[in-house]
């Protein structure tokens, strides 16, 4: 663990806030402390059974941390006095910071253990236990499909970026500079070229839906780090290579910022449009529903909620 209770993340806060007033999709803007992040989790609660608690996570909350920052592992100790737990609280399962959504966590180790094999076994099994919701900027020339590609890690200046490689060779993957990755999506909903995509990834590797998304040429909303892989001509997208398009934040026109009531100077506080919604558990289906900003953005969007 990072430390033990809230003292152990007041250090630093970086990266959670919530809205301020009057706030609309711009989002999370205040920060949050240690002790106002644990009352949002401590109520954001969606499942307590047995050894099994189940939390919906807020975007912009790390689930592991350095020494001083805020992270949920830093506050699990906290959390567990809050909750009345006995035992310590493992993460079974959880989204990456910049998502929302379901947090699985386990108070017994060899439950933790478990479920981390099921979940394991199930992608080995061409099963698909994880089921996201994304509001993308583009419409998938598909209505339903499979995003299959191989990704590795590269540095770009001073950072390292997910980039796609395309054709990977069997020496590369051999050497696992290269992961095969894939991801199922389906088009739930889609107006005035904005869209709700269902994802479920076959494969797990860091920032692989934000990728995979650019492929599509639908990059997810709030996406400020891959967004720019995807450029229009005459409103036609069309890919281009990290290298030649760092990142930066999204841009958007000027309809599409009109209907989400949003500012150009604003959009660099938008947040990333992906929630983990559903996990698969040997006894049944897990649900989180999205978070506000979520929600009102599809209103304002005019795109169902599903």
């Amino acid at each position: 663990m990072a430390g033990t209770g809230s003292a152990a993340a007041a250090a630093a806060v970086r990266g959670l806030a919530r809205p301020g007033p009057g706030t609309r999709t711009a989002g999370w803007r205040r920060l949050l402390g240690p002790k106002e992040t644990l009352r949002l989790l401590e109520g954001s609660v969606v499942h307590r059974e047995g050894a099994l608690l189940a939390l919906n996570k807020p975007p912009g909350l790390p689930v592991l941390g350095r020494p001083g920052d805020l992270s949920l592992d830093a506050l699990l100790p906290a959390l567990r006095r809050r909750l009345g737990l006995p035992a310590e609280l493992h993460v079974v399962k959880a989204p990456a910071r910049e998502y929302s959504g379901l947090v699985l966590l386990s108070s017994c180790y060899h439950t933790t253990k478990k479920l981390q094999q099921f979940f394991t076994d199930a992608r080995w099994r061409g099963q698909y236990p994880a089921t996201y919701r994304a509001i993308t900027v583009g419409v998938p020339a598909e209505v339903e499909g499979e995003i299959s590609a191989g990704l590795s890690w590269q540095q770009q200046g001073d950072r390292a970026m997910v980039v796609p490689v395309p054709a990977p060779g069997r020496r590369s993957l051999a050497r696992k500079d290269v992961k095969s990755t894939l991801t199922r999506y389906r088009v739930l909903s889609a107006v005035g070229g904005c869209a709700l995509l269902q994802l479920q990834p076959r494969t797990a590797f860091p920032e692989q839906l934000q990728v995979h998304l650019t492929l599509l040429l639908c990059p997810a909303l709030g996406d400020h780090k891959h967004s720019s892989s995807v450029g229009r001509v005459l409103g036609v997208p069309f890919f281009l290579s990290p290298e030649s398009a760092p990142a930066h934040t999204q841009v958007l026109d000027e309809e599409l910022l009109s209907r989400l009531g949003l500012s150009p100077r604003q959009l660099h506080r938008l947040p990333l449009h992906i929630h983990l919604q559903e996990l698969v558990l040997p006894e049944g289906p897990l649900c989180a529903p999205p978070p506000p900003y979520f929600l009102h953005t599809l209103r304002c969007l005019g795109l169902p909620e599903h």
